[in-house]
C-alpha cells in the first residue's frame, strides 16, 4: 500500500513538473510576425524595403529584451504582387496560426488578403497599400503605416496646375487597383483646376511594347504625362519615347521610385517627377537607426523602409503597453494611442488610416538620386 502511494505521488509530482515546464515553454515562445510582400517578382524591388524595415525592427527590439521577455519572429512569405498569390499566403498566416501581419505590399494584393485576415481576426499593418478601398469596409483589423491615394493624388495634381500648367494633359495607368486608383484621383485634381487632359488609357501590366500610345500621344500634342503604377511599365515608355522622339516631361507615384526606373530607362528617366513619402532617413532622430542600416550595408532612404518598420515597432509596443498579444485588443489599443516612430508621431482613425502622413514631390535622376521639389 505504501508503495502504491509513493508511485502515485510520484505520477502527480511528474505531472506538476511537466505542466510548469509546459507553462513555461509557452512563455518563452517566439512571437511570430508575418511580413507578406513580392520577394520575388518584377516589383520585389519594394518587397525588399518593407522586409529591410520590418525585420530591422525585430532585430533592434530582440536585442533591447523583446517584447514582455518573448523574442519576435519574422515569418517571411512571398505574395509576388498577385492577388491569387496574396490569398494564398494569408492562408498560410491562417494555418501557422500566426495573429500579426506586417504587409502586403501592392493594394491589388493587401485588398483580398486583408478580408482573410479580418475575418480570422488577424491583426494586419501595410507599410505600402495606398487604396483607400482597403480601408473603406468597416474592419476592425486593418490598418496602414503609408498614406492613402487621396492624399498623394491631389498633392501631384496641384503641383501639376499650380507650378506645371500643361495645355494638353495625358494620363496613364496601368488598369490596377493602385495604379488606376491614383491616376483617377490626379485627372479629378487637375480637371478641377482647369487642366486639359485630352488622354486618359490604361496599358497592360508587363506589356512591353509601347509604341502605339507614344504615337497617339504625339497626335494629341500631349506636353506632361502622369502614370499610374510601377516602374517597370513606366521605365520603359520613358525609354522609348525619347527613342521616338517624344519628349514630354512625365511624373508618377510611390510605385516608380525605385533605382531600376533609371536601370531601365537610362538617361530618359532624368527629371521625372515622383511622389514619395518623405525621406525619413533624413530625420535628425532616425541618425541611429539610419546607421544601423548602414552597418548592414542596407538602404534605409526607400519609400517602404521606415514605415515597415514602424509596422512591426507599433505592434510590439501595443503587445508591452496591453500586456495582451490578443489582435484584437491590440487593435482596440492602437484606435485610442499614438506611437513614436521612425515615420514621425502615429495615431489612428477609426478605420484604421493614419491621422497624418504627407507626400512629397522629388525630382528624379538618371543616376537613381532624388532630390525635393520646391513647390
Amino acid at each position: 500500500m505504501q508503495k502504491t502511494t509513493k508511485r502515485v505521488s510520484a505520477a502527480i509530482i511528474g505531472m506538476a513538473i511537466a505542466t510548469l515546464m509546459s507553462c513555461s515553454s509557452q512563455e518563452t515562445d517566439s512571437i511570430k510576425i508575418a511580413l507578406v510582400g513580392p520577394t520575388t517578382g518584377p516589383v520585389a524591388q519594394y518587397g525588399d524595403m518593407q522586409m529591410t524595415g520590418a525585420k530591422m525592427a525585430v532585430e533592434r527590439i530582440n536585442a533591447t529584451g523583446g517584447v514582455n521577455g518573448q523574442k519576435l519572429e519574422a515569418v517571411v512569405l512571398d505574395d509576388v504582387c498577385e492577388p491569387k498569390q496574396a490569398v494564398a499566403a494569408a492562408n498560410k498566416v491562417v494555418n501557422q496560426g500566426i495573429k500579426y501581419v506586417v504587409g502586403h505590399l501592392c493594394s491589388g494584393s493587401t485588398q483580398p488578403a486583408s478580408d482573410i485576415y479580418e475575418d480570422e481576426g488577424i491583426l494586419m499593418i501595410t507599410p505600402a497599400s495606398t487604396s483607400p478601398a482597403i480601408t473603406e469596409r468597416g474592419f476592425k483589423m486593418v490598418f496602414r503605416t503609408i498614406g492613402l491615394d487621396s492624399q498623394q493624388g491631389p498633392v501631384a495634381g496641384r503641383y501639376i496646375a499650380n507650378s506645371v500648367k500643361p495645355a494638353n494633359m495625358a494620363v496613364i495607368h496601368d488598369k490596377q487597383q493602385y495604379g488606376q486608383g491614383i491616376a483617377g484621383e490626379v485627372k479629378k485634381t487637375v480637371e478641377s483646376m482647369g487642366i486639359n487632359v485630352v488622354l486618359f488609357e490604361g496599358v497592360n501590366k508587363d506589356q512591353k511594347d509601347f509604341s502605339a500610345l507614344i504615337t497617339k500621344m504625339k497626335s494629341a500634342d500631349v506636353d506632361f504625362v502622369y502614370y499610374g503604377g510601377y516602374h517597370p511599365e513606366l521605365g520603359l515608355i520613358l525609354r522609348q519615347s525619347r527613342e521616338q522622339g517624344f519628349s514630354s516631361r512625365f511624373m508618377g507615384p510611390e510605385g516608380v521610385g525605385n533605382k531600376d526606373i533609371s536601370t531601365i530607362a537610362g538617361e530618359a528617366s532624368e527629371g521625372l517627377l515622383v511622389t514619395l513619402p518623405s525621406d525619413f532617413s533624413k530625420v535628425a532622430a532616425n541618425a541611429d537607426l539610419v546607421k544601423a542600416f548602414e552597418a548592414k550595408g542596407q538602404d534605409s532612404s526607400g519609400p517602404f523602409v521606415m514605415p515597415g518598420y514602424a509596422a512591426v515597432q507599433i505592434i510590439a509596443d501595443s503587445i508591452k503597453a496591453t500586456g495582451s498579444k490578443d489582435p484584437k485588443r491590440l487593435a482596440e489599443h492602437m484606435r485610442s494611442a499614438s506611437f513614436d516612430t521612425p515615420i514621425g508621431q502615429v495615431a489612428y482613425k477609426e478605420n484604421g488610416d493614419l491621422k497624418e502622413f504627407q507626400f512629397v514631390i522629388f525630382n528624379w535622376h538618371a543616376d537613381a538620386t532624388k532630390t525635393p521639389v520646391a513647390e
